[in-house]
């Protein structure tokens, strides 16, 4: 009887748009599909209050649910948008100027979406279904677009002559060449607009936006403003929760409803990696055709010669290794200003990683001063000991005898830098803090606050299933005992501080290196004249690596400062291998020439 009168009812779905309905016990229908309950009710005769009296129900039509219950209409640009909105925010608070995301971040963003033909152009693209009721959303939803307002009208920065086509559109979707069948069906869908489109489409030469590309788009555009923070600082921020990555999605508005293919596009669980934005970065640069760059100069925070001078400090080496590290890069050329801009539209186009760059120089330095073969480091060390020995008793000695007036200017030489007592502070230094960054990697709880579910229908079973987690932790927490609240740091350029007469971490930036450099005229040179280079040969051009790395080919020292080294750039240890290897080709150019002709087969005379 009851499928019969639910049979009368042929209106359509508000939620899902079949006409499939069944009666609940207080007479109402609901979508047998979706199990989305109208308010509307079936004609009812009811005899409990007054006998033999028909009573019609007031028909009032589909119940629209409440705008924070049902959530705005909204496209997947716009979730990238509320995305990079937040992450200018953070950069902000860093202490980036202002004018990154007023300026160049959001003109960057107004080229991608022309460039993917989704708004400042002729005709944007627009999707198969919800246009209209997208369009009308959009205009109600006002009050939150204006607050994450990306797309300003300020005068755009690129010298590249390119003029946007039109007035601003509002940003549509990526097209789909072919509906895919699985589109159709009722338990496949999402929050976005386009979501299920946005997942399955895929056309050439377009570049599809990802969280990943946000940090791109945000290195970049720090890039383009040559702000003080480098791309393995920004990934170590994103790390320490500083700027918005894993799981972002959850600092959309509460009307922005995400589940089912939402996920796939906005849930990140995984560390960003520094090679992956890095292609990235490169990547979208092309894509949107940016001109070159602004120059990189030697008052530029990005040069080779700050940025030696700050991981210097941050490695806890003499001071003295700067004017070591300037020559390496005068000698190689790695520090003129067309080798560090870039320049995305060039033919012979050059990509630097300013920060590994700087490094690899360093590492460089400490070959030609220590060799790092396990020999001659050890034995300078035991060098430098015995002369700092016999210099702190002749100082001693001396500050006694100058507190009865005699005048003495004859000591005035550093502790020489011994290499052995460096080693075991940082070995000591980099396990402590390699094992707190390990735990914290792996406490880290993925789940998220704002559950993703697969359907709007199984929204109660995640929040139930949530709220039970929450109860778990909480009876968990109880039985562990209240455990104390660490803050939060301040965000530091510096992951490593040295002190001065600390002896857990004592500073090495004021010791010499003068048992390492003896005089030849009027220059110094190194005590050492030997150098070994960390590769013989490189790849082919097709490979997609510069030359291959493993550890059991090299000194345990070479292994200890590369492995301290990419981690406090937190890359892999290749990559710097293969920076290393750049430079050294670079400084030695006729060894490796030799080398080179030493490999060729000899040539057999015919008679």
């Amino acid at each position: 009887m009851d499928l019969e009168q639910a049979k009368s009812f042929t209106d359509r779905c508000s939620q899902c748009a079949a006409v499939s309905w069944g009666l609940t016990d207080e007479g109402k229908y609901y979508c047998t599909s979706c199990h989305n309950v109208t308010d509307r009710s079936e004609e009812v005769v009811s005899t409990a209050v007054i006998p033999n009296t028909k009573i019609n129900s007031i028909s009032r039509g589909l119940r629209k649910r409440s705008r924070h219950e049902k959530g705005w209409d909204w496209y997947v640009c716009e979730g990238f948008q509320c995305i990079l909105y937040h992450q200018a925010e953070a950069l902000k608070t860093l202490g980036v100027g202002p004018e990154l995301k007023d300026k160049v971040l959001h003109n960057f963003w107004k080229r991608y979406l022309q460039k993917s033909k989704q708004a400042y152009c002729k005709n944007p693209v627009r999707t198969s279904r919800k246009k209209a009721k997208v369009l009308e959303d959009n205009q109600q939803s006002s009050d939150w677009a204006s607050e994450l307002e990306l797309l300003s009208d300020t005068s755009y920065p690129l010298e590249s002559g390119a003029e946007f086509q039109s007035e601003p559109q509002i940003p549509k979707p990526f097209p789909v060449t072919k509906a895919s069948p699985k589109s159709e069906a009722p338990d496949v869908c999402s929050g976005s607009v386009d979501g299920v489109e946005y997942s399955e489409w895929k056309e050439k030469g377009v570049l599809k936006m990802t969280v990943p590309r946000t940090l791109a788009l945000c290195s970049l555009s720090l890039l383009w403003q040559r702000e003080t923070i480098t791309l393995s600082d920004l990934l170590r921020f994103v790390e320490e929760d500083r700027i918005p990555y894993r799981n972002a999605f959850q600092l959309f508005p509460e009307e922005m409803k995400v589940y089912g293919r939402d996920k796939g596009i906005f849930a990140i669980e995984s560390w960003p990696d520094y090679e992956d934005i890095y292609k990235n970065m490169i990547e979208v640069a092309i894509f949107l055709d940016l001109p070159r760059f602004p120059d990189i100069t030697e008052d530029c925070y990005l040069h080779p010669n700050i940025l030696c001078m700050k991981y210097l400090l941050e490695f806890n080496l003499p001071d003295e290794m700067h004017s070591l590290t300037c020559q390496v890069v005068r000698m190689t050329g790695i520090g003129e200003v067309d080798f560090l801009t870039f320049d995305p539209i060039a033919k012979k186009k050059r990509t630097v990683k300013y920060d590994v760059q700087a490094v690899a120089v360093i590492v460089v330095v400490l070959k030609l001063l220590f060799l790092l073969d396990d020999k001659l480091e050890w034995s300078y060390s035991g060098l430098a000991e015995t002369y700092n020995e016999e210099h702190k008793e002749g100082t001693w000695i001396l500050r006694q005898s100058n507190s009865k007036g005699v005048v003495n200017d004859g000591l005035k030489d550093k502790p020489q830098f011994v290499f052995r007592k460096w080693y075991q502070v940082m070995k000591k230094t980099f396990d402590e803090k390699r094992r707190q960054w390990e735990e914290a990697r792996a406490k880290y709880y993925w789940k998220t606050k704002r559950p993703i579910y697969r359907s709007h229908i199984d929204k109660s079973v995640a929040y139930k299933r949530r709220e039970m987690v929450k109860n778990l932790q909480k009876q968990f927490s109880a039985l562990l005992g209240t455990t104390p609240v660490v803050e939060k740091k301040a965000p530091s350029s510096f992951q490593f501080s040295w002190t001065e007469g600390d002896t857990d971490s004592p500073c090495f930036h004021g010791h010499s290196l003068q048992g390492l450099l003896i005089t030849k005229g009027q220059s110094l040179i190194t005590k050492n004249s030997l150098y070994w280079l960390s590769t013989q040969k490189f790849c082919k051009s097709y490979c997609k690596h510069v030359t291959t790395y493993e550890e059991s080919n090299f000194s345990l020292s070479y292994q200890f400062i590369l492995n301290i080294f990419s981690f406090l750039l937190r890359i892999k240890t290749s990559v710097l291998h293969e920076e290393v290897s750049l430079i050294e080709k670079k400084l030695f150019e006729k060894k490796y020439s030799e080398s080179k002709k030493r490999s060729r087969p000899k040539k057999v005379r015919r008679h």
